[in-house]
């Protein structure tokens, strides 16, 4: 017995109607538009890609309360070292989240675009990696070399091989990708809060003594008295 193919030929109020006018055979639109890998992601990048514009901006409002510290020698290559890539782990968030959300007809040009992105993301890695080596304001300890270097590799390697293996494997290559966007998000979120720690309870400390002892200096009658 050969099997019936129904031929779906009109286009009515988002539904696919088959050649025979049959309503049983009918299939919405949206039902195919469902069946794709894509589907199913939107809110999950809508609430990491919000989340990540949102620590974005607050970035901007830390810098500005910590203008008024002193800015030490080497600071400007430590800040390209540790503060810069924060933003650049918060943006690439961003930028899947824009790409995955996008309305891609295949899987083929989203894969090109975050499988870039991840390629890229190692080149930026491996810059990182010379100007931790070349900055002489901060001496990195294993959890900086962690979170700066070691994780953000991962991710990025994340993003790459995902990429290659989203034909052949759809479903489990946005697996990885959402897992790739999540560690980088928390990357940013420890870095950005390491930031604050640091000139907080290190950098605002060691301003308060410098001024404490130019004070001791300046009165003698109070360093007798000491």
């Amino acid at each position: 017995m050969t099997p019936k193919t129904i031929d779906y030929t009109s286009l009515d109020a988002a539904v696919l109607v088959p050649a025979n006018n049959n309503p049983a055979h009918a299939i919405s639109l949206f039902d195919c538009m469902d069946a794709s890998p894509l589907s199913g992601w939107e809110n999950f990048y809508v609430i990491v890609g919000s989340s990540a514009g949102a620590l974005i901006g607050l970035q901007f409002v830390v810098i500005t309360l910590i203008a008024d510290l002193p800015i030490g020698r080497g600071a400007e290559q430590g800040a390209e070292a540790f503060a810069t890539p924060t933003i650049v782990h918060f943006g690439t968030v961003l930028l899947l989240s824009a790409i995955l959300n996008a309305p891609w007809h295949s899987m083929h040009g989203a894969a090109v675009c975050w499988g870039i992105t991840g390629v890229a993301g190692l080149v930026y890695a491996a810059i990182i990696l010379r100007r931790v080596r070349r900055q002489t304001a901060y001496q990195p300890e294993f959890e900086d070399w962690l979170f700066h270097l070691l994780l953000p590799i991962a991710g990025y390697a994340m993003l790459t091989g995902s990429a290659g293996a989203a034909t052949s494997s759809p479903r489990s290559a946005l697996f990885v990708v959402a897992a790739a966007s999540l560690l980088l998000l928390f990357i940013g979120i420890h870095n950005a809060w390491d930031a604050v720690t640091y000139h907080v309870f290190v950098q605002k400390r060691k301003q308060q003594e410098r001024e404490r002892e130019r004070q001791i200096k300046a009165s003698p009658g109070l360093n007798n008295k000491q």
